[in-house]
């Protein structure tokens, strides 16, 4: 779905930071629409009246080798307010005149920056003499251009901030994107309201009533099917289509038989009972098993999964007649990962729950009306549709389900095992508060055997694993340090509750090295 998001708003040009993806959510955050675009993809000529600001992010490049194959250098005489972060800095002052060479020493990590001259993007940013940053560069500005002025400076960057008031260009050699850097957010904020003077554009409001006339403008009088996974984005759109379009909205809900416990009738209640939408219900958990029977390899298990999925959702998508459009989940994320937001006319395809292959087998068009937002932004537009924070504050839980929370073969009776052991652990996050502290946890299913004692008896059953990660965006992740009161508890609880477990282990691996799923 193309939204023309005819808003004033900040442009970000990603020279390839690691950071780029913060400063969008930074801009957003402060209410105010920011989008993304690759610096090889974008020429002056394609920038509207509306960008009111633009910021040059961070990179792996040395300006020495950005050409104007690479840069359309011309976006600097367009008279709009620039503000270069690290590379983005060294890019204002090389291309105004100024030298960048190799750093004699380099800044990686947090470094003090202190106070030089007063200036509009740092007011109320030194509320003390010195503050805290964090540097990522091995270059650095040692000539500044005419008529650049030093604001702020660090032991090893004379000209870690500085500006040209006529030109209206601003640098900063380190990240204010980031959490490590003190008070990072006011650069972010002078800049857009101080000096771009753009005003807030940007809220969970806004945004619903812009999407739902945007989908009913694409949209028309035609169907749209939506393959609902029950998770957070497939919620949100089937939601947001239902408020749009109503009746003309059918979802298809496969139920793999892989889902958490109770998951399927939740949501036939939410769906179909609460919220009146067309629900095609396909109990299909025969046929999955059936096809994973004696498959151990993840891959197999992953692609028999997705295939079966598409195949038994396009069997029943035949049925509803006269269908021109399928809803996806995509998130912006989705978009930047796969470089379509760069220019690519169609957008990246995740396998399993979004379906991937089935515009084309089915002649349907795609439309993604989350395709512009952040998972927060899906969770606050949730809300702001009325669904229920059981459903918006949910876990990521992966598209082939279970089946990847239990290593070797799978088998009806490891399944049952591994949903219990499951709804124990989420349920006593929950019970204690913990639950929103953590982006995701679950409980698998080792294909490991051990002995124990309960008892007289001596037991030989199978050994289960919990993990509980913290994490902004799921790129990174740390394992959640729980206390040992509550570690007993559930160990004894699952032991004791569950024929099939007589041991509990805990994961402390951090992503990376390790992956948040275990296969």
């Amino acid at each position: 779905m193309n939204l023309d998001l005819n808003l004033n708003k900040i442009l970000i040009i990603d020279f390839g930071s690691q950071f780029t993806q913060l400063i969008v959510r930074r801009v957003r955050e402060l209410g105010v629409y920011s989008e993304l675009v690759s610096h090889k993809k974008i020429k002056s000529s394609q920038i509207k009246s509306n960008t009111k600001g633009i910021i040059l992010s961070g990179g792996p490049l040395n300006v020495y080798q950005l050409n104007n194959n690479l840069f359309d250098n011309t976006i600097l005489k367009l008279n709009i307010p620039i503000l270069g972060i690290c590379f983005g800095h060294q890019i204002l002052s090389k291309f105004n005149g100024g030298k960048v060479k190799q750093s004699r020493h380099r800044e990686f990590g947090l470094a003090n920056i202190y106070k030089k001259n007063d200036s509009l993007l740092t007011k109320n940013f030194f509320n003390k003499k010195e503050k805290k940053v964090w540097m990522s560069h091995a270059d650095q500005v040692y000539k500044l251009p005419k008529k650049f002025k030093v604001i702020g400076s660090s032991t090893n960057s004379k000209y870690a901030i500085v500006e040209n008031i006529e030109k209206k260009f601003f640098g900063v050699q380190f990240h204010p994107e980031v959490t490590h850097t003190e008070n990072g957010k006011t650069i972010i904020s002078n800049f857009i309201f101080n000096i771009c003077k753009i005003k807030k554009n940007w809220s969970s409001k806004d945004q619903k009533e812009k999407l739902i006339k945007e989908v009913k403008k694409q949209i028309g009088n035609n169907k749209v099917i939506c393959a609902l996974s029950g998770g957070v984005d497939s919620s949100v759109v089937a939601q947001l289509l239902n408020k749009a379009i109503g009746k003309k909205l059918y979802c298809i809900f496969v139920n793999t038989g892989l889902l958490r416990k109770n998951e399927e009738n939740q949501v036939v209640k939410t769906f179909k009972k609460r919220l009146k939408i067309n629900l095609i219900y396909i109990n299909a958990e025969k046929e999955f098993l059936k096809k994973l029977k004696n498959v151990s390899d993840p891959e197999k298990k992953r692609k028999i999964i997705g295939n079966l999925f598409i195949k038994i959702f396009e069997r029943y998508a035949k049925k509803i007649k006269n269908v021109k459009f399928l809803a996806q989940g995509t998130l912006y994320p989705d978009l930047i990962e796969s470089r379509s937001v760069t220019g690519s006319q169609t957008s990246k395809i995740k396998s399993h729950h979004n379906v991937g292959g089935l515009p084309k087998r089915m002649n349907l068009k795609l439309i993604e009306p989350l395709k512009f937002l952040f998972k927060d932004e899906v969770r606050k537009l949730g809300l702001e549709l009325n669904l229920n924070k059981e459903i918006i504050s949910r876990h990521p839980f992966p598209g082939p389900g279970l089946a990847i929370r239990m290593p070797g073969i799978i088998t009806s009776e490891k399944i049952k095992i591994l949903k219990e052991a499951d709804h124990y652990f989420i349920k006593a996050l929950k019970d204690h508060d913990l639950y929103n502290k953590i982006w995701q946890a679950y409980a698998a299913l080792l294909p490991v055997k051990t002995v124990g004692v309960m008892g007289d008896n001596r037991t030989y059953e199978y050994l289960c694993l919990l993990r509980a990660i913290t994490s902004e965006d799921g790129m990174t992740a740390d394992f959640f340090e729980f206390k040992k009161s509550f570690s007993q508890m559930i160990s004894n609880k699952i032991v004791n509750s569950i024929r099939g477990i007589n041991r509990v282990v805990y994961d402390i691996t951090s992503k990376p090295p390790s992956t948040i799923e275990l296969e």
